[in-house]
């Protein structure tokens, strides 16, 4: 059986949608926000940070996006991914690397600005670039869904579930839904899939 670390309003939300899509049964592990964490904790993620899987023959595995891929691998009947072999795998690659690694870090440079300079009163230049940074990639994404269901293939994949938990955690949200209609698009169908909606309840990602 599947394990997750996680915690409401985290980046578990998108792993927690893809063991529900591929039907696993998991053990669900809230971690609470500590400055003194379990060491039992730290072994498995050494920056103390969530989600992390732990699979069945005991491995765990961080970085949500890293957590996805694998159980899009894992379980490809669920569909989360286009098949390895599929043309559509090409852009899911590309987008699961660009939104962790432009998108996610923004976020974090934002609500975690303390983090991110050694000047006391520099906390305001790093959200204003953190700002500037996630609107510039929100508007490549939203360019790319330009005509377009989704982020990869015909069907609804992790990837799109993914955009969205990044930008419902954007600071002025009212702007980023008029800012970037076609994520808008997009986010207003998974704000009505009965699973999305399951797991706001718990996680208070968006408005309901």
């Amino acid at each position: 059986m599947y394990k997750l670390y996680t915690r409401p309003g985290s980046g578990g939300f998108v792993v927690e949608a893809a063991l529900a899509l591929i039907d696993a049964p998991f053990e669900r592990i809230d971690v609470p926000k500590s400055e003194a964490p379990d060491p039992a904790f730290l072994a498995i993620s050494p920056l103390n940070q969530v989600p992390v899987l732990t699979l069945p023959d005991g491995c765990s595995i961080t970085e949500s996006a890293a957590i996805c891929i694998l159980l899009a691998e894992r379980h490809p009947q669920a569909g989360l991914a286009p098949a390895v072999d599929a043309p559509a795998r090409a852009e899911f690659l590309r987008w699961m690397a660009f939104m962790p690694s432009v998108l996610y870090p923004a976020v974090l440079r934002f609500y975690y600005a303390h983090r991110y300079t050694a000047d006391a009163d520099g906390t305001k230049a790093v959200k204003q670039a953190a700002v500037a940074e996630l609107d510039r990639g929100f508007a490549v994404v939203d360019d790319a869904l330009h005509g377009r269901d989704w982020l990869v293939g015909d069907k609804m994949s992790v990837a799109d579930i993914y955009l969205v938990m990044l930008v419902a955690w954007h600071p002025d949200i009212d702007r980023a839904r008029a800012a970037w209609p076609d994520i808008e698009r997009l986010w207003a169908r998974l704000r009505e899939h009965p699973l999305m909606k399951t797991l706001n309840t718990a996680h208070e990602m968006w408005p309901a």
